[in-house]
Parts: C-alpha cells; sequence; structure tokens
C-alpha cells in the first residue's frame, strides 16, 4: 500500500512560485508514474502533469506548459511540482497520485490528502 502527503502549498501572489512536493511511503514509487491533479471550489478535479517511473517522459495540462515542470527523486521516494508565473486561475488543492494506464485510460488511484495552493491577484 501507497500512501502519498502533498506539502508546499501556500499563498502566493500572481507571478510567484511555489514547489509542491508529494512524499511517499509504505513502498517505493519508483516503478510507478505519478500526477499531480487540482481541484477549485465547484470545478471538477483536473489533470496537471504526470511523469513516467524514469521521469523521462512528462506531460502537462495545456495552461500550465512552460510555467510548471514536474520532476522525481526516486531515491527519495518523492515527486515534484515546481510552479512559476502562478496566476489566480492556478488556486486550487493540489493532489497527487499515482497513474495507470488501462484500457479504458488513465486512472489515479492512492490519493494524497491535497495542498492548498492561493494566488491572489
Amino acid at each position: 500500500q501507497v500512501q502519498l502527503v502533498e506539502s508546499g502549498g501556500g499563498l502566493v501572489q500572481a507571478g510567484g512560485s511555489l514547489r509542491l512536493s508529494c512524499a511517499a511511503s509504505g513502498r517505493t514509487i519508483s516503478s510507478y508514474a505519478i500526477a499531480w491533479l487540482r481541484q477549485a471550489p465547484g470545478q471538477e478535479r483536473e489533470f496537471v502533469a504526470a511523469i513516467n517511473w524514469s521521469g523521462g517522459t512528462t506531460r502537462y495540462e495545456d495552461s500550465v506548459k512552460g510555467r510548471f515542470t514536474i520532476s522525481r527523486d526516486n531515491a527519495k521516494n518523492a515527486v515534484y511540482l515546481q510552479m512559476k508565473s502562478l496566476k489566480p486561475e492556478d488556486t486550487a488543492v493540489y493532489y497527487c497520485a499515482v497513474e495507470v494506464s488501462t484500457t479504458r485510460g488513465r486512472q489515479y488511484d492512492y490519493w494524497g490528502q491535497g495542498t492548498q495552493v492561493t494566488v491572489s491577484s
């Protein structure tokens, strides 16, 4: 069983930066793809970024391309999300999760509790 814990959220002004961390425990995540997703108030949860097991392949939602960078350190059993040039519309609770590819598409499992990111204008 994998437990994921997010941290690093906070309040930042527009244009600022934050670095989110996703720390895993229970077992190694070095063989898993990991994704960051977010949920703003009154909205559905949406995909933000994902990284494959080795860190060699990354994917981003269009609105964060060029501003967010996902990375991982398998030795530390952790995944990170560096966020720059933050906008008020990035305000949300950010979650990390294990990403699994199935015949029905990508699914997400072992969710963390989330970390709040608030961007003021």
